[in-house]
Order: C-alpha cells, then structure tokens, then sequence
C-alpha cells in the first residue's frame, strides 16, 4: 500500500486516516443527524474509577450497560488493558468506546514493533487524546467517549492517572478520578477516604465502595449481582504489569462493605433493645 519512499510511520491511526479506513473512512463522524432522532437506542457505558496507591493505580468499573431506560448489557468490560503497564476505562457511547480502545491497543504495539521501544506513559496519554479529538464528530451526534487512562511511570516509578473531555483535552489527575453517570457519587466516595500512601487492599475496598455509592444513587451503574455471581471489574496497575482481581477477591470486598454498613445497624438495633429492656 506504500512505495518504499513513503514509509507510514508509527502511528497507526494516521495509517488508517491515509488509507480512508475504519473510524477515519471518509463521511464517518460528519455533522448528519442528531443521536436523538435515530431509529434505535445507543448502548452506554456508566461508572469508572482510578485511583493511586503506594505501589501503583487501581481502576475499576462496573459491568452495566444500558439502552435508554433498559439495562442492554450485564456483564460488558469497561477496563481493559492498554497494554502492560497501563490501562484504559471506558464511558459513554459502548460501541465507539470499544473500538477507540483497540484501535489505541493496535496503535501501541504498532509504534513498539516499527521504533523498537515503547512510548512514555505521557507519550501514550496524548496518543489517546488524539483518538479522542479525531472522534469528535461522532461527540457532537452524541455518541459521546470519555475514557479514563492510568498506567504506572517506569521512569518515575509512580501510578499516574489521566482525564479526557469530548474534545481531547488530556488532564493529568494529581490522586484519583471518576467518570460516568455515577462519577459524582464515585469521587466524593474516594475523595472522602483517600490518603496518601494508601496499601493495596485499602485502596481496593475504596474503589469497591465506589462503585457500590455509585450504583446506590445512579440506575444506571450496576452493583454486584451475587444471583449470576457478576461484580465490577477491577485491575491493579504497578511495576509487574497490569493485572486483574480475581472474581471471588472482588465479592470478599464487597462483602467486607456490605458488612460495614451494616454494622451501625446493628449497633442501634442492640441499644435500642437494652432501653426496651429497661
């Protein structure tokens, strides 16, 4: 497809910009009509988090998508790896989320195997705002992505986390951050009990209460279903690679908030039976 003379160089996505193809074909992502009047309901993807601990970054993200009033999906993936050392969450519009971040996979290992050497966490960051931007035409039909990027800095040795507008403008976050329809309720959770330093199983059961605000007070983010045994996903990201929890780790936390907020309860229930008894 390219003379000699004219190499494609690393970056995937111009490759398929040059070549008319995928989400840069020409006529993709034009003014046309508005999202409200199509035909069909779009699936959207609701609550992600990010947060920083002492070895690295947690992401998490509920499993729930949702079609106007009805849930579409139960059981989709909103975090996902980047690649080894850092991770991608996704919100809004399902389909052109899943398709920004392979083609942001595809572009990373692309640039790795034509340079020979990855690119620096800030490199891949402004590679996503860019994918971001080029979507832009797709945003204002409404078919809005805002994802939420992490990795941990091998040359910092220190989890980093990154926000996105419509727009691609590329916000480093200083500690954590949430996204999506639940995100309000998600970040005042984080922000009331994050410290600096924060081990691994504390900032894992505070992303997981998180989630579990989050779907308290938003119908559209999904809490754990025990009945199918589906719980959020959630991923650490530190200098042995990105990784998930494990599904029966995941439900122990959970189960660890549960209990938590139960405990006042009961607490009350005691004493108000010892009055009685008085």
């Amino acid at each position: 497809m390219f003379d000699p003379t004219d190499s494609p160089g690393p970056n995937f996505a111009e490759v398929l910009r040059r070549l008319d193809l995928g989400p840069f074909a020409s006529g993709v992502g034009g003014s046309g009509d508005q999202a409200s009047q199509l035909p069909f309901e779009v699936r959207h993807s609701t609550t992600i988090v990010a947060l920083r601990y002492g070895d690295g970054v947690v992401m998490a993200g509920d499993r729930r998508a949702t079609a106007g009033s009805s849930i579409a999906h139960r059981a989709m993936d909103k975090v996902l790896p980047a690649d080894r050392y850092s991770g991608v969450a996704i919100a809004g519009a399902a389909g052109p989320a899943m398709e920004m971040v392979k083609l942001f996979q595809l572009q990373l290992e692309h640039y790795e195997k034509v340079e020979g050497a990855t690119l620096s966490l800030d490199g891949k960051a402004n590679q996503l705002a860019q994918m971001v931007r080029s979507h832009l035409g797709m945003a204002m039909q409404g078919f809005v992505v805002v994802p939420l990027f992490a990795g941990f800095d091998l040359r910092r040795s220190v989890g980093r986390i990154y926000s996105y507008d419509p727009t691609g403008g590329r916000y480093e976050e200083t500690d954590f951050h949430a996204d999506g329809s639940g995100g309000r309720d998600a970040k005042a959770t984080v922000k009331l009990g994050w410290r600096e330093g924060l081990g691994r199983s504390e900032a894992v059961e505070l992303a997981v209460e998180a989630l579990w605000n989050a779907a308290d007070e938003d119908s559209a983010t999904g809490g754990p279903d025990v009945v199918r045994g589906i719980y959020p996903s959630v991923a650490t990201i530190t200098s042995a690679g990105f990784e998930y929890l494990g599904t029966e780790e995941v439900a122990e936390r959970f189960a660890a908030v549960v209990a938590q907020r139960m405990q006042p309860t009961t607490e009350s229930t005691t004493s108000s039976a010892g009055e009685s008894g008085r």
